[in-house]
């Protein structure tokens, strides 16, 4: 990072808050209410759509074959777009690289939404690719709360972004039909409705940033890092505390299998009720628990990974995961109850895995660096995302649903002994 690629006044109101530590405060708070609101909207943006993305291409391609491909693609769409905010983010900031990321995955969700009306398959893969976008600035937000943040606040910082995504993650889901009626009214086809509300969350969480996440708590924590003696004991000016590139694999692993998991699972998860009679409105009371167990407990795993430690939280996940993939299997067909409690486990499981990576990654990255590898890692998890996706369709057309809740449960078990193995002496 170069903080002579902003502007002069940029600078110098900078430096203000580099001299105040308690303008600092006033900042860590105010990024994290800015990220907070930007979240609300950004949970909406990415649950609409992944609760009939799948629906939408089997009725579009006309087969379940291929229902995980638009997983697939706004997963990978949103690799390319992890990267890419990673490094727009370490060059100029945190604000211009999620607020434009976000605008970007509203863009996708317009072009979706033509493509439904034009019956498209060519613009549907096309507006998927940047409908991850959002995916990805959803993520990545996490990371701006922990800008300002010392040690012992980083999961508790990150877990704050995530807690709030819980509102319009849970509310999207749950919007299904009545988006789907509106956009019948206007002449839309009703699973593109959905994605009506994705362009309008995504574009709203992408101005909530370019506007109110200013000074950029990056640029405010590489200054203040800068000014620092690199031998000192403060926490922004060291922040690479533990760990270091062991810190770094072990956390990207720890996410890259918890998110190949949960993304299998849940994608092929409509479809499965679909085939067993379960109408849209029953799919989303089951993704919107889903997605609540993702988002909804952030809150007191940061606090515990902050607490207990990040290879303890990062064994609970896999544990989970492990249970969640064994009653996903067991589960009978008809069993709403049987499923939410899967799906919810499912959810849990990852936001144990998604806080404590986080963390671990926060904590073996200089400020110097840490967006652009922050941004490589989420591209990992992505593109982890998009292979669990695409084969998730192939496994169920193949063999079946449980046979995939299986192979999840298989990988979640597979963590514990890869995350002890690699584990830096540093980090607990």
């Amino acid at each position: 990072m170069n903080i002579t690629n902003i502007s002069r006044k940029q600078q110098d109101l900078i430096q203000t808050y580099v001299d105040s530590p308690e303008k600092q405060r006033k900042l860590y708070h105010r990024t994290i209410i800015t990220v907070i609101i930007s979240q609300i909207f950004g949970g909406a943006g990415l649950a609409a759509g992944v609760t009939v993305g799948a629906l939408l291409a089997r009725d579009m391609l006309g087969t379940d074959k291929f229902s995980g491909v638009p997983t697939a693609l706004f997963t990978l769409g949103s690799a390319v777009a992890a990267l890419l905010v990673g490094r727009f983010s370490q060059r100029l900031g945190r604000r211009m690289g999620l607020g434009l990321g976000f605008i970007a995955g509203g863009i996708g969700a317009i072009g979706v939404v033509g493509a439904a009306i034009a019956n498209s398959i060519i613009l549907l893969l096309i507006s998927l690719l940047i409908y991850g976008a959002g995916a990805a600035t959803n993520l990545q937000a996490r990371y701006a709360g922990t800008d300002l943040a010392d040690f012992k606040q980083r999961a508790t910082a990150a877990s704050l972004a995530m807690v709030f995504t819980t509102i319009g993650a849970v509310a999207g889901p749950n919007l299904v039909e009545a988006t789907g009626r509106f956009a019948l009214s206007i002449g839309v086809p009703s699973l593109a409705g959905p994605f009506l509300l994705s362009a309008v969350a995504y574009l709203f969480a992408g101005i909530v940033l370019l506007l109110f996440l200013h000074p950029d708590p990056l640029l405010v924590a590489y200054a203040i890092a800068h000014k620092v003696d690199t031998e000192a004991k403060s926490s922004l000016a060291n922040t690479a505390t533990n760990g270091g590139r062991g810190g770094i694999t072990l956390g990207a692993l720890v996410m890259i299998l918890t998110q190949i998991v949960m993304v299998a699972i849940m994608t092929m998860t409509p479809i499965h009720m679909a085939h067993h009679g379960h109408g849209l409105s029953e799919v989303g009371v089951v993704i919107g628990f889903h997605i609540g167990f993702m988002y909804l407990p952030s809150l007191i795993t940061g606090i515990l990974v902050d607490k207990v430690g990040r290879i303890v939280m990062a064994a609970a996940s896999g544990l989970t995961l492990l249970v969640a993939g064994v009653i996903a299997a067991l589960a009978p067909s008809e069993s709403m109850v049987m499923l939410i409690v899967a799906l919810s486990l499912l959810g849990l499981g990852w936001n144990f895995g998604l806080i404590s990576g986080t963390a671990l990654i926060v904590d073996s990255t200089k400020t110097s660096n840490q967006a652009k590898v922050q941004g490589v890692v989420d591209v990992l998890i992505a593109l982890a995302g998009a292979s669990g996706g695409a084969l998730s369709g192939m496994v169920v057309a193949n063999s079946s649903y449980a046979t995939l809740a299986y192979a999840g449960s298989f990988l979640s078990l597979l963590l514990i002994p890869i995350m002890f193995w690699i584990r830096p002496q540093k980090i607990k």
